[in-house]
């Protein structure tokens, strides 16, 4: 999707209501991920697989999370609701509801509200947990919740 503005999100990616991308840049989501509503993704930011191992597989991001600059998340890891992933964190590990990640490797911070005054034009989904398939064309199918 939008390789024109740099944006690179693959068909078939799950993405919930109010996904905010702040400038334009590079953004890469692969085509399996799931992202939650009200996501907001800075440049830069990688949203992969991971081929082998443990965690093989992508990642399934929750609601009203905000991803920094540089920012790689990788594997079949879960990210919970009120995360903030810090600029240029590298994360591959599963992280618990309001945190903020920082550094490469990933350390994590409870934080009550980690996400407040961060995240962006946040909309409320017609349906709790309702996501949307990116599809040939552009976003156009509904589909099940995360």
């Amino acid at each position: 999707m939008s390789r024109r503005s740099g944006y690179q999100i693959g068909y078939g990616a799950g993405i919930g209501a109010g996904l905010f991308i702040g400038h334009r840049g590079t953004v890469i989501v692969n085509g399996r991920a799931r992202l939650g509503s009200n996501v907001n993704l800075a440049p830069g930011v990688v949203i992969g697989q991971e081929n082998r191992g443990a965690r093989r597989g992508v990642p399934v991001i929750g609601n009203r999370v905000w991803i920094g600059a540089g920012a790689v998340i990788v594997g079949a890891v879960h990210i919970g609701n009120d995360v903030l992933i810090a600029p240029n964190a590298f994360v591959n590990v599963d992280v618990p509801d309001h945190s903020i990640v920082i550094g490469n490797p990933s350390r994590i911070i409870h934080r009550d509200h980690a996400t407040e005054g961060y995240c962006q034009h946040p909309v409320e989904p017609s349906q709790p947990d309702e996501i949307f398939t990116v599809r040939d064309g552009g976003v156009r199918s509904r589909d099940g919740g995360l």
